[in-house]
């Protein structure tokens, strides 16, 4: 691993021109390919392996003849072969404190079999870069759930802003932290696939397919009669374990000053949670719950004391 200044415009520039001058000169004896991804997720030492490969593509080439190097930043340093493939070279490159890219470019010196006056050939590639992404997505937790599952997505550079989104549906989101956030399977249409994305100031991340399953529960008992200020309790239960970060139940209801009751988390693992709910003010109204098999609803009536 070579640690490289920073980069020197008098020395660079010159540096590409011939590069995309010589590309007219390559024979047809070799093949460079690049095989650096043009953008790279960002890592805390700051060091990017540069891989490509050097192929010849006549016999006549002496394979061990075969010289790569890199020229960044204005600088020639020489490749090592990999351990993948005889034809793949690369080089571990440390970029400068407060860059976000380099330009590069590769050049090959070979000879061809018979030829004794021992000069090489020597070809170039075409001018390369490489970008530091500093915010990405890895992947999601999981690509399928039922509606309320908790689900996180792994990546870098996530904000408190940013709130994943179901195609255009927002769901809720919790911000755990700069390369982690968990959301909540919003209440949409179940057995369908919907696209995942991140959306936040920083821009948009796509996230990939998110398939919505199924899933019924049941809430016991069905009526409520309570006088203001006394507590019961509900009962949810689901048909198998809640998932790793819980299952949320959505709840809404037409007396909301009638009800004073928590948020409804069946806990991972678990296929129940029972929860108390308070009387508030005297009404009549029913408590609504949505779920990917359906909605139910709970009558709730609220007297005086």
């Amino acid at each position: 691993m070579h640690k490289t200044p920073f980069l020197h415009a008098s020395r660079i520039f010159p540096a590409i021109f011939a590069a995309a001058a010589m590309l007219l000169l390559a024979g047809c004896n070799f093949t460079i390919t690049n095989l650096t991804p043009d953008t790279v997720p960002q890592n805390p030492s700051q060091i990017y392996t540069i891989t490509a490969s050097f192929h010849p593509e006549s016999g006549r080439v002496e394979t061990a003849s075969i010289t790569p190097r890199i020229i960044i930043d204005g600088r020639s340093y020489p490749m090592s072969k990999s351990n993948v493939n005889g034809d793949i070279w690369e080089f571990d490159y440390q970029l400068p404190a407060g860059r976000d890219r380099a330009s590069y470019y590769f050049i090959c010196n070979y000879r061809i079999e018979g030829q004794t006056d021992g000069r090489t050939t020597e070809v170039y590639s075409e001018l390369q870069t490489m970008k530091i992404a500093g915010r990405y997505v890895i992947r999601s937790e999981a690509t399928r759930a039922p509606v309320g599952s908790r689900v996180s997505v792994l990546g870098a550079g996530f904000s408190t802003a940013d709130i994943v989104y179901f195609s255009a549906t927002p769901t809720r989101t919790v911000f755990e932290s700069p390369s982690s956030l968990s959301f909540f399977v919003p209440p949409v249409a179940p057995g369908q696939s919907y696209k995942l994305t991140v959306n936040g100031p920083a821009g948009s991340l796509d996230v990939g397919s998110f398939r919505v399953d199924a899933i019924s529960f049941q809430v016991t008992p069905a009526a409520v009669v309570l006088r203001t200020g006394e507590q019961q309790a509900l009962t949810f239960t689901i048909p198998q374990p809640a998932p790793a970060g819980g299952m949320l139940i959505d709840v809404t209801t037409d007396i909301a000053q009638s009800v004073i009751m928590p948020e409804v988390m069946v806990p991972a693992g678990s296929m129940s949670v029972t929860i108390p709910i308070q009387g508030g003010k005297p009404g009549a109204g029913s408590l609504f719950f949505r779920s990917s098999a359906g909605e139910s609803s709970v009558s709730v009536t609220v007297t005086a004391k």
